[in-house]
């Protein structure tokens, strides 16, 4: 078996492990990823939202991005039955990118790392973390490849970017409830041979069939379109029939869109995920840092998912590097409470979408403009910005706008 030692093991190569990993290749420290797949490979979370910019930038990923071509993100549309809102980004309070990517993201996910494989950086796809265990301040991690062989690494500090794999989460025990219960995905691409011209066919649309159940229309800028439901267990398991043919009565739902897919094919069976809210005790420990969906994934419909993604698995990186200088890190105020209130910001807004509170806001007929740049604002993705009072008192802000809604109707 072959030993190595390393600074940081990285576990996982999507967006928070690679962002993790080009943060670190700036500043020349020795590290390794281990990732499970073979790349390209297919991943949900095809939305972005411009807070990923400064971590992409950040990591020096941006110029070879800009050059892929990738859909531009200018906003988002939500609709529900004859009432639509609509936010742009470039309408948004406070400072920061007005724009952002919608990708698919095995196309996304493979030019960051074959950037990162240009950059020097050893990515050792198709391996898979078998053990490990923590002694002395190192990490001792077995990891076996495709064709069997074993590879003994040691290192100093782990950042966990395993995503759905929750290599971590699942070894150490750290798996908590999750923050949204009973909540299923499924999903599919098609190829549009008569896309509409404009922005109807650009433009990310989010139709809500009820108050827990909604739709999600993406397209690409290579022909694609993602197109997947999310909503409550009982809804999605009332679609009888093979996941085909499910799919394509739930189309038939929607009221905006049905009808538009009907003469397409799908570009693969319907994939469905059960249940798909995580979360977990603790994101960080001696020696280790969760980030992204290795630790916590609260819902789709905001988008948050790569944000939140990037976020981690850049804060880590900095951090893990600190660390590794010398310096003093308290992990638990500069990480996990940090990340904790962005967490919480969006777990509210998620929480008042599916109370339906959320959704009387977003489709007042007469919104205000400085609310509706604030709230814009927090789906872009700047959830630490204590100057925006829909950040620094998001929950009693909500309810009490959402109080004075129910008023009006009353009057």
């Amino acid at each position: 078996m072959k030993s190595e030692v390393r600074d940081i093991v990285i576990i996982g190569a999507g967006p928070s492990g690679s962002v993790a990993a080009g943060y670190l290749e700036k500043n020349n420290i020795s590290i390794l990823v281990l990732e499970k797949q073979k790349f390209p490979r297919f991943s949900i979370g095809e939305s972005l939202i411009p807070r990923c910019m400064d971590n992409f930038e950040e990591a020096g990923f941006l110029k070879v991005l800009k050059a892929k071509g990738f859909q531009k993100k200018f906003g988002a549309r939500f609709i529900k039955r004859n009432e639509v809102a609509e936010f742009d980004f470039s309408k948004k309070f406070g400072d920061g990118w007005d724009w952002t990517w919608q990708v698919p993201r095995a196309d996304f996910d493979k030019a960051l790392t074959d950037h990162l494989t240009k950059r020097g950086v050893d990515i050792r796809f198709e391996t898979k973390v078998i053990s490990l265990d923590y002694s002395n301040d190192f990490w001792k991690i077995t990891a076996k490849d495709i064709n069997g062989e074993k590879s003994e690494i040691k290192a100093r500090f782990i950042i966990d970017s395993s995503g759905n794999g929750r290599v971590l989460a699942e070894k150490l025990d750290l798996e908590a409830p999750p923050k949204i219960y009973d909540h299923s995905s499924v999903f599919t691409h098609i190829r549009e041979h008569s896309r509409p011209k404009g922005i109807e066919g650009k433009q990310i649309t989010f139709e809500v069939l009820n108050t827990k159940t909604w739709f999600w229309y993406i397209p690409f800028s290579n022909g694609y379109s993602s197109l997947g439901f999310v909503g409550p267990n009982s809804w999605l398991d009332s679609f009888e029939g093979n996941s085909e043919f499910a799919f394509k009565k739930m189309l038939k739902e929607t009221d905006f869109y049905s009808g538009r897919f009907d003469d397409y094919d799908f570009e693969f069976e319907p994939v469905k995920i059960k249940n798909i809210s995580r979360n977990v005790k603790y994101i960080h420990g001696a020696g280790f840092a969760l980030t992204g969906n290795s630790a916590e994934f609260l819902d789709p419909v905001f988008s948050s998912g790569v944000a939140f993604a990037t976020e981690s698995g850049l804060l880590a990186s900095k951090l893990a590097l600190k660390q590794l200088n010398g310096e003093a890190v308290d992990w638990e105020e500069e990480y996990s409470e940090y990340i904790r209130k962005g967490v919480d910001v969006f777990s509210t807004y998620v929480r008042e979408w599916y109370s339906g509170k959320l959704q009387d806001i977003f489709f007042h007929p007469e919104p205000s403009p400085q609310i509706k740049e604030q709230i814009c604002s927090v789906l872009a993705g700047y959830v630490w910005d204590p100057k925006n009072p829909f950040v620094r008192n998001h929950a009693r802000i909500l309810e009490n706008l959402h109080r004075l809604i129910q008023q009006e109707k009353i009057i």
